[in-house]
């Protein structure tokens, strides 16, 4: 309750409200929510509440964890652990975070140390587990957050791997919370829980409804000029920018560099300390732009973002929701703008689809376009697949082929987007 109160919370969000009469009862609970709505304090206190009302288990050994929680990226791995700190600040227990990249030899130092509560990612988990660093047989309590993220990100087999070392599910109490809790995620649930009750929050798609969404239509070489004019014309502080590529990223952070921005691209094989550190600035305002791929569209909870720019449409609808969902978090309210270009305004009609409404669309006014721009070092690379309607005669500030407001159209003869991979 201390630590409660020193983090500042006062009432329930709805996932908390719902899941923590189940959990703190000690049975197992499956939970769908969206990020930036509270369900890492939700499991945190569950499982906190659990460690300090049963006592160890006999037997247990000094590299026998008493909790583990399972993150599918380093950035959520280590937001659970700032959290984990601040709510478990008075409780006695001790806690580590384990993830690749970095502090190898530390890591495995201070879980040879003994600790009660053990937060990670699959990969460098089951790596010290194989070496007998730490002990899962008796563990009390399972968490797996971002669980849909885990079958996306290729980790369900290192999963399984983990869950069948722990103790039976009728010996451990576990929690699992996701996005969507799709069939893939509910046989998991089934599988490696004991009778989970089912808590479903409102749909992910439906947290855009304090966004305010915005679409644009440009040529491929209007979406840099656009940009440039968009984040002088709303003073960027605190942007996020999603790209398809990490080619795009490191052109597109070069670009903005040279023109004045303070700009970082975060995509998956940036170093650790240097991911870390560009979350850091961009937490604490000292870094106005952060250029990110779908690695960092999950699980990240940096507040007060207030921009966020789609510069390459996802090629997958669920994507749109959780990239636009990095702003408008915890209540608040934010922007999320979208450039539909000549290469991926293909995937516009899957994402409407799945919002169940059309985004509002604006003309590109060409007083919005920046002009003499610098270009950056960074390689060019090949060039788009669609290119060439170049200025105002590509249709560059309407859907292709269909005046204002219809689908894009003259690719008829074009896959579906699902059908064209999706780049990460």
């Amino acid at each position: 309750m201390e630590g409660i109160h020193e983090a500042g919370f006062t009432l329930c969000t709805p996932i908390q409200a719902q899941t923590l009469p189940i959990a703190l009862a000690g049975r197992d609970v499956a939970g769908q929510a969206q990020t930036g709505t509270g369900k890492t304090a939700a499991f945190l206190l569950a499982l906190y509440q659990s460690l300090l009302t049963r006592p160890a288990p006999a037997g247990r050994t000094p590299t026998s964890i008493r909790a583990l929680v399972v993150a599918p990226t380093r950035e959520l791995a280590v937001q659970i652990h700032h959290d984990a700190e601040t709510l478990g600040k008075h409780t006695g227990l001790k806690q580590a975070v384990v993830y690749g990249g970095v502090d190898y030899d530390k890591q495995r130092q201070q879980l040879e140390a003994g600790i009660d509560v053990l937060i990670g990612t699959p990969g460098r988990l089951i790596d010290y587990y194989k070496q007998h660093v730490f002990d899962l047989r008796h563990a009390q309590v399972l968490v797996l957050d971002e669980a849909d993220r885990m079958f996306d990100l290729g980790f369900i087999a290192d999963i399984r791997y983990i869950l069948r070392r722990l103790p039976p599910p009728e010996r451990r109490q576990s929690m699992l919370f996701s996005a969507t809790l799709s069939y893939r995620v509910l046989e998991l649930a089934y599988e490696h829980m004991n009778n989970p009750e089912l808590v479903r929050i409102e749909p992910d798609k439906m947290t855009v409804d304090r966004v305010r969404q915005l679409v644009y239509y440009p040529s491929m070489e209007e979406k840099v000029p656009l940009l440039v004019g968009l984040l002088r014309q709303h003073e960027a502080r605190r942007t996020m920018i999603f790209v398809n590529t990490k080619r795009a990223a490191e052109r597109l952070e070069s670009t903005l560099k040279a023109n004045g921005f303070h700009a970082q691209a975060l995509s998956g094989d940036v170093p650790q300390n240097k991911r870390l550190r560009f979350l850091r600035d961009f937490h604490n305002g000292d870094l106005a732009v952060l250029i990110a791929t779908d690695v960092a569209s999950r699980g990240l909870h940096i507040p007060d973002v207030s921009h966020v720019f789609n510069f390459d449409l996802p090629q997958d609808a669920a994507d749109y929701v959780h990239r636009i969902g990095r702003t408008a978090r915890a209540g608040a309210e934010g922007d999320a703008i979208s450039f539909a270009c000549e290469e991926y305004a293909v995937s516009l009609p899957e994402i409407e689809d799945y919002l169940g409404h059309k985004i509002p669309s604006s003309q590109i006014a060409p007083e919005i376009l920046a002009t003499s721009l610098l270009k950056g070092d960074a390689p060019e690379g090949p060039r788009p697949r669609f290119q060439g309607h170049g200025g105002s005669g590509g249709g560059g500030n309407r859907r292709p082929g269909s005046g204002s407001g219809g689908r894009p159209g003259g690719r008829s003869g074009r896959p579906p987007s699902k059908a064209r991979g999706r780049g990460r």
